[in-house]
């Protein structure tokens, strides 16, 4: 039946799960450490200063003997005396409590630096294999999706996808260009041109009305005078004769 439990316990574990709480409890194990340590370190300043009290009790009780005895009274030196035999002795007693005290400090220093060693080791190598772990991982849903590329699969619809949107992109180029080849550009820089024509006649006018337009003044009188004496401009007529082409050109375009 363990052996049984053991498997079945074995099969439901996560290594990851596991690895993760070993990790927090090395961690946790620190601040516990760092108490006991303290404890110690208590314990040694404490008899530090037990030892620095009973060695001042010496002094004084050294010097309370020496004025007795000065003083004759050798009842109260006795008294004296008693007291700075007992204060020795506390002092060596002491003493080595703060010896085995110190010791066990530097013990524990050197335990915790082992253990943080090791924890670092540990976690790691713990770190290092959740990585790994993951990208096993990621390897494997790769290898999946690279197993189901197969003919009736996702590789067959990518290729199909691909196919449809450049025959759509080829059908609207084609597009565009038969309703460019149906545009008259002709028509239109005709068009333009007749327009810069008008334009430009309008701006002559305004400058001949403000008295600006001398040049063209000059100009027009001789023109006038060829019109009057019935002297026609070849190349006016030509002129007039294709913007009335352009014009019935423009008239047909609009009406189709």
């Amino acid at each position: 039946m363990k052996s049984m439990f053991g498997g079945f316990v074995s099969s439901i574990e996560d290594p990851k799960l596991i690895l993760e709480q070993n990790i927090r409890e090395l961690n946790d194990q620190v601040p516990k450490m760092n108490e006991n340590i303290a404890t110690v370190k208590a314990n040694l300043v404490m008899l530090r200063k037990e030892r620095e009290k009973y060695e001042k009790l010496e002094k004084e009780l050294i010097s309370k003997v020496k004025s007795a005895i000065n003083a004759n009274r050798d009842d109260i030196a006795e008294n004296y005396a008693l007291q700075l035999e007992k204060a020795r002795e506390n002092i060596v007693h002491t003493s080595e409590q703060e010896q085995f005290a110190e010791k066990a400090y530097d013990k524990a220093l050197q335990v915790k630096k082992a253990f943080m060693r090791e924890k670092d080791r540990k976690i790691r190598e713990a770190r290092e294999a959740l990585r790994a772990s993951e990208r096993a991982e990621w390897q494997s849903k790769i290898a999946d999706t690279l197993e189901k590329f197969e003919v009736g699969g996702i590789d067959q619809t990518h290729d199909e996808m691909i196919t449809r949107l450049n025959e759509k992109t080829a059908m609207n180029e084609a597009r565009m260009e038969i309703a460019l080849d149906n545009v008259d550009t002709k028509t239109l820089e005709i068009e333009i041109d007749a327009e810069k024509l008008r334009a430009s006649e309008m701006v002559s006018k305004f400058k001949q009305e403000m008295g600006m337009d001398t040049g063209k003044k000059e100009e027009a009188k001789p023109k006038a005078k060829a019109e009057s004496e019935g002297k026609i401009d070849i190349s006016d007529e030509t002129t007039e004769e294709a913007d009335k082409d352009s014009a019935k050109t423009v008239g047909r375009q609009k009406s189709k």
